[in-house]
């Protein structure tokens, strides 16, 4: 489980800074998204490239999750970094932070699906690929085909069998 990291000593000057595992396909995939939704308002950078910028945040915390540094300081951990960066978006999108901040629910079961997303990180960029097409610039809705498909399939069988 990572650790929730609430301020840093070494904050950000301008804007946001979402730092990520720059060795992490699936990672980079969702970076790759979500820096074209959010333009300039946010700096994308590896924790392999910064680390050493934030002291008072140990290294093992940052191979074991994403974190959104604010120009004041504050520190969002995991599943709240991403939900937060979708506040950034050109389309801003508040509801998935709202959602994770107020209801202990919904944080208990993100913070756990996290965790088992970074402790399968390769087969979790698979079925990214295959769920969303391999361009992050360009994500594809596949996985409602194959919702469709599965669904079709299920009925044929229930009618005629």
């Amino acid at each position: 489980m990572f650790s929730k990291i609430e301020k840093t000593n070494h904050p950000p000057l301008e804007i946001p800074v979402m730092v990520w595992d720059g060795e992490c396909g699936f990672c980079r995939y969702w970076i790759t998204s979500w820096s074209q939704k959010t333009k300039d308002r946010i700096v994308f950078k590896t924790y392999q490239e910064v680390a050493g910028i934030f002291p008072d945040i140990p290294l093992k915390e940052f191979k074991k999750a994403s974190r959104l540094i604010e120009p004041d300081g504050s520190i969002y951990s995991g599943p709240d970094s991403a939900f937060r960066v979708f506040t950034y978006f050109e389309k801003q999108n508040n509801f998935w932070h709202n959602l994770y901040t107020k209801h202990t629910w919904f944080k208990s079961l993100s913070n756990n699906a996290y965790n088992f997303i970074a402790k399968h990180r390769s087969s979790m960029f698979m079925l990214t690929k295959i769920f969303f097409g391999n361009n992050p610039k360009s994500l594809s809705p596949y996985w409602l085909v194959g919702s469709v498909v599965v669904i079709s399939l299920l009925f044929l069988l229930m009618k005629y069998l």
